[in-house]
């Protein structure tokens, strides 16, 4: 069992602190070994928290019964930090357990001196403030999240889901932390910057379209155009463009460039066959064109996105 604890305090911000609790302290008995966790403070009495909820937690004095640490957020203008919580994160760190932030809890971690010479990242709004103020910093920037051997920092917000995920991905296998994802209905790994895996899903398309876009997913290995799609649809090829842009967001030959590597993306996890095979069953003209955009799409090529991802190369311990 891996004992976690979520540090709060007076003034936390709720949300990343809800992300902690959903990622490590909800109960999964799917699993048969799961993230034992307790929400802890180091001060007296019911805290505040964003919009003044109240939280009522477990108080310590000690952090030695724990073997990670997640600071959901931290003041970014504190300059002083309590010294038996100083003395306790230190210690922790010196034992080489896990620490990781969300958004501004890297702040802590940074005043603590826990990440000199470290690369770490905050949320973009704090980010010029903290390089300022912790120089020994080797701060990234445009990233979710950074994770070493035995500390980890988030961009803002929601990029701590990502580092969660990556945590759990690192401590009990993909498919978990995939099963993980699934259930929080986000793809189980996002690229910093502007790629990002995200699913599109048929159900949240514009009904004029449902029935055409139901089709093409299950006929994806035919060499589909979109003259074939608007056909399906009963539109004019012009008519059908309008829509589909006006309804999606993007043009239908690039939805279908999409799906492609989605089904691409899930036939990698799921199976040992070629990237070849892939290719043509996903409907791409050769396994060259399935490369060029997965990392067009992805950022990586599909042989390392199976490396990392694969169910069947990667098993929870």
């Amino acid at each position: 069992m891996i004992n976690v604890a979520i540090l709060t305090y007076s003034g936390s911000a709720l949300f990343e602190t809800a992300c902690a609790v959903e990622l490590f302290g909800l109960s999964r008995p799917e699993f048969e070994n799961w993230y034992q966790t307790e929400v802890i403070t180091f001060e007296d009495g019911i805290l505040s928290s964003t919009c003044n909820v109240g939280l009522e937690v477990k108080k310590v004095n000690s952090l030695k019964l724990y073997d990670m640490l997640i600071v959901p957020s931290w003041p970014t203008s504190t300059q002083e930090v309590e010294p038996k919580l100083a003395e306790q994160i230190i210690e922790f760190h010196s034992s080489n357990k896990t620490l990781i932030s969300f958004c501004s809890g890297a702040f802590l971690l940074a005043h603590l001196g826990l990440l000199d010479n470290t690369r770490a990242t905050t949320h973009w709004r704090y980010a010029e403030a903290f390089k300022q103020r912790f120089e020994a910093v080797n701060y990234v920037d445009d990233v979710l999240y950074v994770l070493g051997e035995n500390i980890g920092t988030s961009a803002g917000s929601a990029a701590g889901i990502d580092l969660g995920l990556e945590v759990i991905r690192r401590d009990f296998g993909s498919a978990i932390a995939n099963h993980v994802a699934k259930r929080l209905v986000m793809s189980p790994h996002r690229k910093g910057g502007q790629s990002q895996f995200v699913e599109t899903r048929v159900e949240q398309q514009s009904s004029i379209f449902e029935n055409t876009l139901k089709w093409a997913l299950e006929n994806l290995s035919l060499n589909l155009s979109i003259d074939d799609l608007a056909r399906k649809s009963h539109m004019s090829r012009r008519t059908f463009d309008r829509h589909f842009r006006n309804s999606h967001g993007c043009s239908a030959k690039q939805w279908l460039i999409n799906q492609r590597v989605n089904f691409a993306k899930a036939t990698l996890e799921q199976s040992k066959a070629s990237i070849e095979h892939i290719a043509g069953i996903a409907g791409f003209e050769s396994a060259n064109t399935l490369r060029h955009h997965f990392r067009k799409t992805l950022g990586l090529s599909p042989r390392q996105y199976r490396d990392q991802f694969s169910s069947l190369t990667n098993h929870a311990h």
